[in-house]
């Protein structure tokens, strides 16, 4: 038996994670497999695989290619969720925001530099055409630092998926008043290359795995219930996500993605002018 460590962040997008894990179909193929809570999203993530303290890491497209792209060793195995994540904008529930234009200047709260809230915050200033070199942010860890920061006035705007900050919001811990949509798929499965090196065969059977078990989930009749249980959810948010939300079943590549993904990245500055050189062989 095989044990290796995954981390992700503790939301629906990784049920499917969750449910082979309890339900032992990894240990079928021999792989023990231990799962860890992200509560700081990608940027802990990426830090998990510098250090070893994970193996693998189920995390934002954008923040994994770049971490690559700068030097992290590991390798994108496979992308995760085919559609764009909606990141919802939220902003202190008693402020008098009212709408995207009105955060230009302010200060956004992320989880860590790096990361999806980090990195989503200078494309929606791209698309809103504010000069992205005088952003201002503030480095919060995650979500519950990122609404305490809202609370405190020591941010103005927060950048996380909409989902998963609804139930905050009913309890007027932050106010939603847009959102901004991925220009890409928004989860993929990476791994620290020498891990990669020792179990690739192994890896390419545990992402059957979780693709089987997640088209499962997609077409269970129970599927809103479930997830709306288990993730504290209204049936109602959890059908919406449902609609707008695929996984990979058949496990396809998406190149295409990527290089989208790092001609973003090149133009907002946030990677050098040179980091397509070779970037497919990086990357996967």
């Amino acid at each position: 038996m095989i044990g290796l460590k995954i981390g992700g962040v503790p939301e629906h997008f990784n049920l499917p994670w969750r449910m082979a894990i309890e339900e032992g179909d990894f240990k079928k193929i021999g792989l023990d497999l231990h799962w860890s809570d992200m509560n700081g999203g990608t940027g802990q993530m990426i830090r998990g695989l510098e250090t070893g303290s994970i193996d693998i890491a189920v995390l934002l497209t954008e923040g994994i290619t770049k971490a690559i792209l700068e030097g992290l060793q590991a390798k994108i195995i496979q992308v995760f969720v085919v559609s764009p994540l909606h990141w919802g904008i939220h902003v202190p529930y008693h402020s008098d925001i009212k709408n995207v234009k009105e955060l230009e200047g302010k200060v956004f709260a992320i989880s860590r530099i790096g990361s999806g809230s980090h990195l989503m915050a200078y494309v929606k200033a791209d698309q809103e055409g504010w000069n992205t070199e005088e952003l201002k942010f503030n480095s919060v860890g995650d979500v519950y630092g990122a609404l305490w920061a809202l609370g405190k006035d020591e941010a103005q705007g927060f950048l996380w998926e909409k989902y998963t900050t609804f139930p905050f919001t009913e309890q007027a811990k932050c106010r939603y008043i847009d959102e901004v949509v991925t220009p890409w798929p928004c989860f993929v499965i990476a791994v620290r290359n020498e891990v990669l090196e020792k179990h690739a065969t192994l890896l390419q059977e545990m992402c059957l795995i979780v693709n089987e078990k997640a088209k499962t989930i997609k077409q269970a009749a129970n599927a809103v219930e479930m997830i709306s249980w288990r993730y504290n959810l209204k049936p109602s948010q959890v059908q919406n996500w449902l609609i707008e939300t695929d996984w990979n079943y058949e496990g396809k590549e998406f190149p295409e993605a990527f290089e989208k993904t790092i001609d973003y990245l090149t133009k907002l500055n946030l990677l050098p002018a040179n980091s397509k050189e070779n970037w497919q062989q990086k990357l996967f």
